[in-house]
Parts: C-alpha cells; sequence; structure tokens
C-alpha cells in the first residue's frame, strides 16, 4: 500500500513533461506543422518566380526556414533562439558537406537525396541560410508578440470587444 498526501493531484489526470499532450503543445505543434507546409510550397515555388540571383538565396532562406519549423514542430517547447541556430547550423552543415561530393553522387540516384542534401557547394548559400535563420526568427518573435498582446487584450477586457463600465 502506497501514502498519499491529501490534496495531491492524481497522476493519472496530469500529463507528464515529455509527453507533449497538452493543448497548447498540440496546437503549437498544429501550427508549426501548417507553417513548415507553407514554407515547402513557397520553397517549391517561388525560386521560379525571380531572378536566378535572388532564387540561390531565396531557397536557402527557405531551407533554413523549414527546417526551423519541422523543429519547432517536433520540440514546442524549444526557444526560437536554440531552434533557429539548430536549423542554421545544420543548413551549413549540410552545405559543406556538399563539398565531399558525396551528396551529388546521391542525387544521381535520388530526388529526395537531390532535393534534402543539394548536389554542389556555393557559399553564397551560406548567405541565404543566414538571412533564412534571421528572417524565421523575427517572424516567430513577431508572432509571439502578437500573441501575447491579444492575451493581455483579453486579460484587461474580459468582457469582450467593448469597455463595460465597472462596478463600484
Amino acid at each position: 500500500m502506497t501514502s498519499r498526501r491529501p490534496g495531491a493531484p492524481d497522476a493519472a489526470r496530469r500529463p507528464s513533461r515529455g509527453s507533449g499532450d497538452t493543448p497548447g503543445e498540440r496546437r503549437a505543434r498544429a501550427g508549426w506543422l501548417a507553417a513548415a507546409g507553407a514554407v515547402l510550397l513557397l520553397g517549391l515555388a517561388l525560386p521560379a518566380l525571380v531572378p536566378d540571383g535572388a532564387a540561390a538565396l531565396l531557397g536557402g532562406a527557405l531551407y533554413t526556414a523549414l527546417l526551423h519549423t519541422v523543429l519547432m514542430a517536433a520540440a514546442p517547447r524549444l526557444g526560437p533562439w536554440t531552434a533557429a541556430g539548430t536549423a542554421l547550423a545544420a543548413s551549413w552543415a549540410v552545405e559543406l558537406f556538399q563539398v565531399t561530393g558525396l551528396p551529388a553522387d546521391l542525387g544521381e540516384h535520388s530526388r529526395l537525396g537531390r532535393l534534402v542534401l543539394g548536389t554542389t557547394f556555393d557559399p553564397s548559400d551560406l548567405l541565404g541560410y543566414a538571412l533564412g535563420a534571421a528572417a524565421v526568427l523575427a517572424a516567430h518573435h513577431a508572432l509571439r508578440r502578437r500573441a501575447c498582446g491579444r492575451t493581455r487584450e483579453r486579460d484587461r477586457h474580459p468582457a469582450g470587444r467593448f469597455d463595460a463600465p465597472e462596478v463600484k
């Protein structure tokens, strides 16, 4: 028989820390997955619509943005700086891996490999990745500020969109 403190919450009712089963985390995952889908679609469509030089930078930026959104979907508790830094480091690692020539060899046999790893090293891609990390970090913070502002506004005006007179 185990003893239980009076008033202690039931272990079955509270989610474990690593489960990610809280409603807020589920909403965050869904939002980040939707963002990843949007970034993927932009990455497939936009580079064809802009000049070549801009397309290279845009493609790199969107690659890093996609990694950031996938990281945030996988781990919603991850901080935006950590996610952006990790996405940037992974992007740079993939680009530097291209120096070895292995991604080009893999790309000959797999279209997915070619899309994920690229084929040839281009130093300008490193700038594109950095721009993407900076842009997604700025967007993340802007959306967070907007969401926090709405929450604070609701707390100040719980009655709705109009100011109800206070009863004293």
